[in-house]
């Protein structure tokens, strides 16, 4: 094994070792919630890296956690099968929403203006059936009185930590496997010219509808476990306009064409908005979507790379 499998290795282990050593809830909740986000954050990636800029996600996002208890609360589908259900959902409206604009060319800010209609009309069907999802009041879904592994409810913060790492990891092989594979030149080449790459014999419309539908079911997973695990969701904390920006924000931040900008950018955002809680409780309220805004200018101007891309490239530059 060379150098770089080793740390990678022993990195693995210290993540996995950790909620058995360091036991603290509210530490370990932190944790749980950057790992959610950060495989939220890298669905994200996978299409912004290659210009495919949405603000769709929110809309993918809300489908996953609303299909999922909804699907458990009034037909008692366990999320076992509701979050393949909820995947398929969020599929289905990737093509139906995706498959126009690639055939017919609807690209840069008209591209972004449908995916912030998506959006935007994901949150108001939410709202709009308030007898069935609560509207702007929020979702609980019912809590078992059976199998908790069944139900993927579970009390105990180890329990979800692993899960949630599982995922945060798969999250990482698959932006991995994206990256080595022919798909990305194909996408490189499209983001550069449509009608070179074309030419040059890439199936358009085929490559980029691929990746934003895995994409697309990539954000709904994150949104069913975000959803089991809080046991509670309303339209602004896992769909709509806002959190579509937040995404942004946060993969901008942290680094877009680096496999963990995501998850720094989860770490600064979370942090962020603790910070605020804590320190101005309900003072501050929305204050984070403003911190948000102004710092993603500054970031686009001044550190186009984010924080991990700018430090790798310095570090490769001294090197």
């Amino acid at each position: 094994m060379n150098q770089r499998t080793i740390v990678y290795a022993v990195l693995g282990l210290a993540l996995i070792a950790l909620p058995f050593v360091y036991r603290d809830p509210y530490p370990l909740h932190i944790i749980i919630l950057i790992l959610i986000w950060s495989f939220a954050y890298t669905s994200w990636s996978m299409m912004g890296r290659f210009g495919l800029v949405s603000l769709g996600h929110g809309g993918f996002m809300g489908i996953g956690a609303y299909v999922t208890a909804l699907m458990w609360n009034h037909l008692g589908v366990t999320p076992w099968i509701g979050i393949p259900i909820a995947l398929v959902c969020a599929g289905a409206l990737a093509l139906v929403v995706a498959y126009p604009c690639f055939r017919f060319r609807i690209t840069g800010h008209y591209f972004v203006l449908v995916t912030l209609a998506l959006s935007g009309i994901v949150l108001q069907v939410i709202t709009a059936t308030r007898d069935y999802t609560g509207g702007s009041l929020g979702y609980t879904p019912e809590r078992t009185k059976g199998n908790h592994i069944l139900a993927l409810q579970f009390d105990d913060k180890t329990t979800w930590y692993l899960i949630a790492l599982g995922v945060w990891a798969a999250g990482l092989v698959i932006w991995h496997l994206v990256d080595r594979s022919m798909a990305r030149y194909a996408l490189e080449a499209i983001s550069e010219d449509e009608d070179a790459a074309a030419a040059a014999g890439v199936n358009v419309t085929f490559e980029k509808l691929r990746i934003t539908v895995i994409s697309a079911l990539m954000t709904a997973l994150a949104g069913a476990l975000y959803c089991q695990y809080q046991m509670f969701i309303s339209p602004d904390t896992v769909s709509g306009i806002a959190v579509s920006l937040q995404m942004v924000f946060a993969v901008v931040v942290g680094g877009i064409y680096v496999a963990l900008g995501p998850t720094v950018g989860a770490i600064i955002t979370i942090a962020l908005a603790e910070g605020l809680r804590i320190g101005f409780g309900t003072k501050a309220v929305g204050w984070d979507n403003l911190v948000y805004g102004v710092l993603l200018v500054l970031f686009i101007i001044f550190l186009p790379k984010g924080v991990l891309g700018s430090l790798i490239e310095r570090f490769t530059a001294r090197r």
